[in-house]
């Protein structure tokens, strides 16, 4: 579990602006969610157990307020030269399997990783319409067992933000795999 004094961004920080390569070949910049009301950054991989845990969960919130001008965006920073399980094609293949309706982005360099403060997968954050910082932290508190979910950190967060509500809490410590930094 990474903690709080981790962080590099805080509420209130802006976003790290970012041009990367997604699934569909298309390049995704920070610009492109301008006319969304929240946008959802979450680091993101293919192999972690924890991000195989919650997938099913992330899907389901994109799909529940992509409508209401959600942006959501997934960035895998992991060395994909050292977990070929990373790599663009096997990233492709797990968009496409698991029906993700946001875009998924590789981060080959490393470098919206550092400028974002990504410290596992997942590490996801909620960023306003002038896309300052409002939330970071994990999906929810049982990333084994959604039956048995008592808080979805994620879901709230996003429906505070929505209603211009103060977002409770703001930060809280994140639960994954490390990213795997490059040598």
């Amino acid at each position: 579990m990474a903690e709080l004094q981790d962080f590099r961004l805080h509420p209130g920080d802006p976003a790290p602006d970012f041009a990367l390569p997604g699934v569909d070949g298309k390049t995704v910049r920070l610009a492109d969610f301008s006319g969304r009301k929240l946008l959802v950054v979450a680091f993101w991989c293919n192999h972690c157990p924890y991000v195989r845990a919650w997938e099913g969960r992330m899907v389901a919130l994109g799909r529940k307020y992509g409508a209401d001008g959600v942006g959501f965006v997934l960035i895998n920073s992991n060395d994909a030269r050292a977990y070929p399980d990373d790599r663009l094609e096997a990233m492709v293949a797990r968009a496409r399997e698991q029906g993700y309706p946001f875009p998924y982005l590789q981060d080959e360099t490393q470098d919206v990783a550092r400028a974002y403060g990504a410290l596992v997968t997942p590490h996801v954050m909620v960023f306003d319409a002038d896309r300052r910082l409002i939330y970071q932290g994990r999906i929810d508190d049982n990333h084994q067992r959604a039956d048995l979910v008592t808080h979805s950190y994620l879901d709230a967060a996003i429906a505070q933000g929505l209603r211009g509500a103060p977002v409770e809490p703001a930060e809280l410590p994140v639960l994954g795999c490390t990213v795997k930094w490059r040598a």
